[in-house]
């Protein structure tokens, strides 16, 4: 079983930046999928970016709302994955949740049910001040 942490969420204004964290625990970080997705208030939880797990080519894969704004890293030596965010925005207001999946490609995690999708953190709310 692997339990996904979030952190570093917060209050921002917009054109400020915030870098999430979500820690994994076990020792299969390097087979995973990591993705972050969000959800505003009243809306449905969206993909945000994701990363593939380590025996894919290294991709990334970035919502267009995103693209050029936000990057996701990880670090497979501290089970760490990362989500940079610069430029904020208003509409970048949500709680963000990180999301693992098996032997996933960073395209494979955009486009699954997430009901699918093997692991769940408890989220980080962003809100960002216009």
């Amino acid at each position: 079983q692997v339990q996904l942490v979030e952190s570093g969420g917060g209050l921002v204004q917009a054109g400020g930046s915030l870098r999430l964290s979500c820690a994994a625990s076990g020792r299969i970080f390097s087979y995973l999928g990591m993705g972050w997705f969000r959800q505003a208030p009243g809306q449905e939880r969206e993909f945000v970016a994701a990363s593939s797990w380590s025996g894919d080519s290294p991709s990334q894969y970035y919502a267009d709302s995103v693209k050029g704004r936000f990057t996701i890293s990880r670090d497979n030596a501290k089970n760490t994955v990362y989500l940079q965010m610069d430029s904020l925005k208003p509409e970048d207001t949500a709680v963000y949740y990180c999301a693992a999946e098996w032997r996933a490609t960073s395209t494979s995690m955009a486009t699954m049910s997430l009901g699918g999708m093997d692991y769940w953190g408890k989220g980080t709310l962003v809100t960002v001040s216009a």
